[in-house]
């Protein structure tokens, strides 16, 4: 059974404090994607963080999706979006979206506008950027920034009626140009936009921006602990500003906590968008991005993710971390679910001269070494079968302990084979190896006449599945920080790699994301989107074995 309870962290010690000073009584969170890209693993930590914070003390989390912006979002992203929170094992309070409020946001506006607060702003987006100013030096007022109340109203009215060209004005929060904060110099909480809306159509031309929409979205869905990544500390004063500026009944507390960034792997949305787009990656799901459901179709299990995301922990400063410590808890979640059994991924037929023509022989083999209640499973043997084409070497180095001309090994669940020919073809490729063996030494039945040091695995050829394998590695070469240089250039092109083998028999009923471990080459997973009736395609989700260890 999964332990849920949150580990100690400095945003949990926070709520225990609110709870018990009585400062809120029942808690609220909430997941606030915007709907414009696929969810990656980085949003796996804020969704297991927010679900089971609430749970834990009995409260709510909404799924919100941050949808102020019809330019870049899509139906598609929000459908998504809901089917990865399900598959992660998380089930949402409320169901909400930001355009719902669209109404009460811009009756907020008009009424910081009322008060003096706010201000339509002529200036072009360059110009703006312009007046600002610099970490250095404070920002310029705009021209416009002294309109009168009665003029900012009857321009944002006119706005809104779609009177003006899209950019030709904008609505500003009215606070402090000579703020040390540049987030505080007068920011933009408006924008004319005639794009149509996935959820509201064409009913509005203008649009909230995401720093003003957020904190009243959090206030009016009564959300109690905003949680966020460190990127939105700077933008905590604007935050509590717009919450308190538009008075609104309830009033969240934003906490920010670091996000999550992984060796070898693109954490942005934006970069992610743009591997799909140029077709450097097949979907959105590719097994090699670190979105969730390219994970799901590459083989992790929602349990290990989970898992994952709780060991990393919450912190508020930066950090990196290894991706092979997801590779970890993936292992550790498959190793007694997944059952054994043998494929081979670059074949070479192996012919017992001395085994009887015609014959098939069923052998038994255990499913789960690890796991004795998932049984056993039987296994067809003949003259003819397939071995790795690695598995024998004509001339092997010291220490080769596997097939070679002369020497003798254990096929799995089977015999001692022992290789006394090679057959090449006009090339002087390796084509078949003649192995002779000894029905004395069959597994099982207690040989010790003699020992052999390696032992490989097969399959039976005349009844194997023929079956694709997609190996896979980083996709990402190294995790280069240069702003300058595009993360294109780091591309691994030889991230995926494909070939062409056979499986045991008894792997024609294993269906779409059935996972299995193949010996010695890892966990697979069966692919739901390239698998036929015709075809069987495995993922590999992870190798056998890594260098990382839990508390390195």
């Amino acid at each position: 059974m999964e332990n849920k309870t949150v580990a100690s962290n400095f945003i949990k010690n926070i709520v225990v404090e609110d709870l018990e000073s009585g400062n809120y009584q029942q808690i609220v969170t909430r997941f606030p994607p915007e709907p414009n890209g696929y969810l990656h693993i980085g949003h796996a930590k804020s969704i297991v963080l927010n679900f089971e914070l609430a749970d834990e003390f009995k409260g709510k989390t909404n799924l919100r999706f941050d949808d102020t912006n019809p330019l870049k979002e899509d139906t598609e992203y929000v459908e998504s979006i809901k089917e990865d929170v399900k598959w992660l094992g998380y089930d949402w309070d409320n169901l909400c979206f930001a355009s719902n409020y669209f109404a009460e946001i811009y009756e907020r506006a008009v009424l910081l506008i009322k008060k003096g607060h706010a201000y339509v702003d002529d200036l072009s987006a360059e110009q703006i950027r312009e007046y600002r100013g610099t970490l250095t030096a404070p920002g310029k007022e705009s021209p416009y920034r002294n309109r009168t109340v009665e003029e900012n109203l009857e321009l944002f009215e006119q706005m809104k009626q779609g009177k003006f060209k899209d950019g030709e004005k904008v609505v500003r929060a009215k606070i402090d140009m000579a703020s040390p904060n540049i987030n505080m110099r007068d920011p933009l909480i408006y924008r004319i936009s005639y794009a149509t809306h996935h959820n509201t159509g064409n009913e509005w031309c203008v649009y909230p921006l995401y720093a003003f929409a957020h904190p009243l979205e959090d206030a009016i869905e009564g959300v109690t602990h905003s949680i966020c990544t460190l990127e939105f500390e700077d933008q905590r004063p604007f935050y509590n500003w717009v919450v308190e500026q538009c008075e609104m009944e309830s009033r969240p507390k934003q906490i920010e906590f670091a996000r999550l960034n992984l060796t070898n792997m693109v954490m942005s949305k934006r970069k992610l968008k743009q591997l799909v787009d140029e077709g450097v990656v097949d979907g959105w799901d590719d097994p090699r991005m670190p979105t969730i459901s390219g994970l799901r179709r590459k083989g992790y299990t929602p349990e290990a993710i989970r898992t994952f995301c709780r060991e990393i922990g919450v912190a508020k400063s930066n950090s990196l971390v290894d991706a092979q410590m997801l590779e970890h808890f993936i292992r550790e979640d498959l190793k007694l679910k997944a059952p054994r059994t043998m494929g081979v991924i670059q074949p070479l037929k192996l012919v017992i001269t001395n085994y009887p023509e015609g014959q098939v022989e069923m052998l038994e083999a255990e499913n789960n070494p690890e796991n004795p209640e998932m049984g056993t499973r039987q296994i067809p043997f003949s003259r003819e079968i397939y071995i790795e084409r690695d598995d024998f070497m004509e001339d092997p180095p010291k220490g080769y302990h596997r097939l070679f001309p002369g020497n003798e090994v254990r096929l799995k669940h089977a015999y001692f084979v022992k290789c006394n020919e090679v057959i090449k073809d006009e090339l002087g490729q390796v084509t078949e190896i003649h192995c002779t063996y000894d029905p004395e030494t069959k597994s099982g039945s207690g040989f010790t006449g003699r020992k052999v040091k390696g032992t490989i695995h097969w399959v039976e050829a005349t009844q194997s599945i023929p079956a694709e394998f997609r190996l896979y590695e980083p996709l990402i070469l190294d995790d280069d920080q240069d702003e300058e240089k595009s993360f294109l250039e780091n591309i691994n092109e030889h991230s995926m790699e494909v070939l062409q083998g056979f499986v045991e028999p008894n792997m024609k009923t294993a269906k779409s994301q059935d996972k299995f471990q193949f010996f010695r080459h890892g966990y697979f997973n069966v692919d739901p989107k390239h698998t036929t009736e015709d075809k069987i395609v495995f993922n590999r989700i992870v190798s056998l074995k890594s260098s990382f260890k839990i508390g390195k």
